[in-house]
């Protein structure tokens, strides 16, 4: 089929070994997760190594449709291996980042990248076309993630070698091209093997969770370098651009879209940073072939490319600091996080987190847990700087919180006691709260309990901003918590037309409806999501105010049909579902060979001791049914019951064909998804569920 490139480029780091893998063999997956995990499988022969193992294979994998003009999908790119950040045990897990880099890595002829071993001595990874090369890292090990770019940058455009790229022409595949190379970078955290060091390209694409980070640094690898002057074939490329053009005019921002609409996904308008107050003089940027602008170029040039977390993480206190609108300093923050490398989460829940137990007299200078940060200057440029440098070279209390806050507690004494009481905001496998609590949005919680790290998927999440954000400015929300769940539940394929999915009561949270919400969110996320690439904000397209029947693009005629175009392919809606449903399972049996069991599948004791105090804006309004009729519930003052949560996972378990008393997938689940060999390798290990 056309939009690949037919090879996958296979790097052992300790023999410097190149090699190429074909894509063939893995197209069943389609791309990015998918065809990471069963690349995976196939090289990492011992999947219970630790993340900083050399033995732990690393990939970093497109889709068809990188590098191409589908709406907000071609620029994403998926990242899998055994991950470094959660706790206690180290999953297989993966990230994602946006930005050109999956584009270029497709335009250099490759499909995606696979990495194992250990080199001896710090590297970078040159790929310029069919040519790669493994160099020295003497000039830039050391460096932050941006000053690493910039001289690779400055490196490849003006290499005197034939694989320089100064020259010009307008032929297509000429062998030219006027860009500068993408690349994937590490700063100071990573190198220092931090367990919350991020992947960064270019200014503010970060691959955030797991720890990437630090398993490039502990691998000795500093950067991966790609440029190309290919291009990706689509079958149909008037399919193609109609699609698109669709797209734009019917679901995408219009000027004249309903005052207070809800178009959450591809119908936003561009947000320039999310949480900032918006500057005068800055303009949107997006990913390659977006067609909304969700992050920000300034004519500062602070804060470029940021959006989201890595621009709130900060701003809070700045705004505390400052009365109550962001300066500089707020931007500064957010770059130099972009710089050394760090998680964005785990330095905002770990600053609020410090700040308590400051405030509580147990953290300070000459204190019971010994800090030199000056707390009164906290939101200023300075004390982020302390901050994040001491976590990025390990200084003092930096070592401890380079290991994530959760381990950090655990040095200090202090996690089974904040963990009960919420003062420490890690609801499952050490990984920070993302703001949509599992007392809450179920879903997420779920999602993330079953899974291997914070879901940060919002596929659903705008059932809760949209009503919330009305209800709390005193107006009717735009749509009736009947009718969105409603129009949603049309979309919900293969569990399709069952609203009480979406039921989000207390009562509904143990149910077989909430199990079949939870498989319908693994399976559009492993495949739609992280394997076709698609946009976790902008898509799934549910419910869309910019067209009169309120009913988004997300279906048949919306995700396989880019993807069809592209590759010439036949793909369904409910096909790709039963992709994800393979991953899934397949993601499911290395948890199982990794040790996973179904009694480590707990809350943080808070979660079921303590009642939710609301969240960000004070009051989380979502959908429910609540004195027999739909209505938005308010789920504060809410928690879960261990022993109803107990209840469900047996009903999850069994809705997935899995052993209820272990939660192992059994060898019918796995043949029925064409896993018989992954079946075989559990039976080996005597870790293969009974049925």
């Amino acid at each position: 089929m056309k939009g690949y490139q037919g090879k996958i480029l296979h790097i052992d780091l300790t023999n410097r070994k190149i090699s190429t893998i074909k894509t063939e063999k893995y197209a069943e997956y389609v791309g990015g997760h998918g065809m990471g995990s069963a690349v995976f499988w196939d090289l990492c022969k011992d999947k219970t190594v630790d993340g900083f193992d050399p033995k732990n294979v690393v990939t970093i994998m497109s889709s068809p449709i990188s590098g191409t003009i589908t709406p907000s999908a071609a620029g994403r790119c998926e990242v899998t291996g055994i991950g470094v950040q959660a706790y206690p045990y180290g999953w297989y897990t993966r990230s994602n980042f946006g930005g050109r880099f999956s584009g270029m890595m497709k335009y250099a002829g490759w499909d995606g990248i696979a990495i194992e071993g250990k080199a001896d001595k710090p590297v970078w990874i040159d790929i310029r076309n069919s040519t790669v090369t493994i160099r020295d890292a003497d000039g830039i090990w050391g460096l932050n993630s941006w000053e690493a770019q910039e001289e690779i940058w400055e490196y490849v455009n003006h290499s005197n070698t034939k694989e320089g790229w100064k020259s010009i022409s307008s032929a297509r595949d000429s062998g030219s091209t006027l860009q500068r190379p993408a690349v994937l970078a590490i700063g100071q955290a990573g190198e220092s093997k931090g367990r919350v060091a991020c992947l960064i390209h270019d200014a503010g694409n970060g691959a955030g969770q797991g720890g990437f980070g630090g398993v490039f640094g502990a691998k000795n690898l500093k950067a991966i370098s790609v440029i190309g002057t290919g291009s990706v074939e689509a079958a149909d490329p008037d399919a193609l651009l109609e699609a698109r053009i669709l797209a734009k005019k019917k679901y995408a921002h219009q000027p004249d879209s309903p005052e207070g609409g809800w178009a959450p996904t591809l119908g936003t308008t561009p947000t320039l940073g999310a949480f900032y107050d918006q500057p005068k003089d800055a303009r949107p940027q997006s990913c390659t072939g977006c067609i909304a602008g969700c992050r920000m170029r300034t004519a500062s040039g602070y804060g470029n490319e940021s959006s989201c977390v890595e621009t709130i993480f900060y701003s809070n206190f700045n705004k505390a600091k400052f009365g109550g609108k962001n300066t500089k300093d707020a931007y500064i923050a957010t770059d130099l996080l972009q710089q050394y490398g760090i998680n964005a989460y785990e330095a905002w829940r770990g600053l609020e987190y410090l700040e308590r137990l400051y405030k509580a007299g147990e953290l300070g200078p000459g204190k019971k847990i010994d800090c030199p940060l000056d707390f009164e200057q906290l939101g200023t440029a300075e004390f982020a700087e302390q901050f994040l440098r001491m976590i990025a070279f390990r200084e003092g209390i930096g070592d401890d919180i380079a290991e994530g806050l959760i381990r950090a507690a655990e040095r200090w004494g202090r996690l089974e006691e904040d963990l009960k009481t919420g003062n420490l905001l890690y609801p499952y496998w050490g990984y920070p709260d993302h703001m949509y609590d599992p007392r809450a949005e179920i879903e997420w919680g779920y999602c993330s309990i079953l899974g291997d790290r914070d879901m940060n998927e919002h596929d659903f999440n705008h059932l809760y901003w949209k009503p919330t954000g009305d209800i709390l400015a005193g107006k009717e929300p735009y749509l009736s918590a009947e009718e969105v769940t409603r129009i949603t539940a049309e979309k919900l394929v293969p569990f399709e037309n069952n609203p009480n999915m979406l039921d989000y009561s207390i009562e509904n949270a143990y149910s077989e409806n909430m199990a079949k919400t939870i498989a319908w969110k693994m399976m559009y996320g492993r495949f739609w999501k992280q394997s076709v690439l698609y946009c976790d904000w902008r898509w799934p397209d549910f419910f869309n105010s910019n067209v009169p029947d309120n009913r988004g693009l997300t279906g048949d005629e919306g995700e396989p049909k880019f993807l069809n175009a592209i590759t010439g392919g036949n793909i369904t809606f409910k096909d790709g579902m039963e992709i994800g449903r393979k991953i899934w399972y397949l993601d499911n049996a290395i948890y199982t060979l990794q040790g996973r069991k179904r009694e480590m599948v707990v809350f943080a004791d808070y979660i079921y001791d303590q009642p939710f105090d609301g969240g960000l804006l004070g009051d989380f309004y979502l959908p429910g049914i609540q004195d027999g009729k739909w209505q938005y519930i308010n789920t504060k003052g809410r928690k879960l019951d261990r022993d109803k949560f107990e209840e469900f996972k047996t009903i999850y378990y069994k809705l997935e064909g899995w052993d209820p008393k272990t939660g192992w997938p059994t060898r019918k689940a796995l043949e029925s998804v064409g896993l018989a060999k992954v079946a075989d390798e559990l039976e080996k290990n005597g870790k293969l569920g009974k049925e």
